[in-house]
């Protein structure tokens, strides 16, 4: 079997809180490995949230700033960087498929699941490209300020970085997700976290937007990006069931809201 031969859904953009946002993609992790659907989607993050990598300490926040401004905190699956999600400003999509359908390689696997955004980059007119060549850390805890990786980091065509992209196995299947910047909430970036030494200035140095790029509004970005997934997988349109989407508001009480996840790292569920 190959991947053409899967069956696919794709799920168009929603808003949802954070740590369900986390939760559905475990859930689809669940499905595709019990033998559902693989899934491709894009999802938006309402309220704005604050995504910690899975190894990072909770501490690296400026907490009472996240509360003062309505920002959710949750834990990723995911290693890396700390991402704060703006509710206009990110674009996040996940790809969800078994996987021993997927290659063993890690970079074969992200340069094969990254085709889509490459595609829907093109379309947009943005010629960007996986960073040619690692590149040092501006600030470690941030992902988009932390050091440049050829497997995963894309940049745009002045070489800053665009998109930070992400895999996790889970119940034998393998969950890739990402955030795309369509506009930098910069001030919040910084914001988030308790010391940050790093300038406005410097942080528009290293990060791009598609803003910065296309003339092409949110909604068409988005569009784009849904198209291209859907197009890629050759997926056809449909929704979470009640079941799964019961399954994550579930999972998202128990784990990804949860202090025991969130500030601890251990998975309670």
């Amino acid at each position: 079997m190959t991947l053409s031969d899967l069956e696919w859904r794709f799920v168009a953009e929603e808003s949802r809180p954070g740590a369900v946002q986390m939760a559905l993609d475990e859930i689809a992790a669940e499905t595709a490995a019990a033998g559902g659907p693989a899934t491709v989607r894009v999802y938006r993050w309402d309220p704005g949230t604050v995504s910690l990598g899975y190894s990072q300490p909770r501490n690296i926040l400026d907490l009472d700033y996240c509360e003062r401004a309505g920002i959710d905190v949750t834990r990723r699956q995911t290693g890396g960087g700390t991402i704060y999600h703006d509710g206009s400003g990110d674009i996040s999509y996940s790809i969800t498929a078994p996987a021993d359908e997927l290659p063993g390689d890690l970079m074969e696997s992200y340069h094969l699941l990254c085709e889509p955004l490459f595609s829907a980059f093109e379309q947009m007119g943005i010629d960007a490209r996986f960073v040619d060549e690692e590149r040092p850390a501006v600030f470690e805890p941030a992902c988009y300020l932390r050091e440049l990786h050829p497997a995963h980091d894309v940049v745009g065509p002045d070489g800053r970085k665009l998109s930070g992209n992400a895999q996790y196995r889970q119940r034998e299947a393998i969950v890739q997700h990402g955030s795309i910047t369509f506009d930098r909430a910069t001030d919040t970036h910084l914001d988030i976290f308790e010391n940050c030494p790093v300038s406005a200035a410097d942080f528009r140095e290293r990060v791009g937007a598609i803003i910065d790029y296309a003339d092409c509004p949110r909604a068409e970005a988005v569009s784009v990006i849904e198209d291209a997934l859907r197009e890629w997988a050759e997926a056809e349109p449909r929704g979470w069931t009640d079941k799964e989407l019961a399954a994550a508001r579930e999972r998202a009480r128990k784990k990804f809201t949860s202090e025991t996840w969130v500030d601890g790292r251990t998975d309670p569920t």
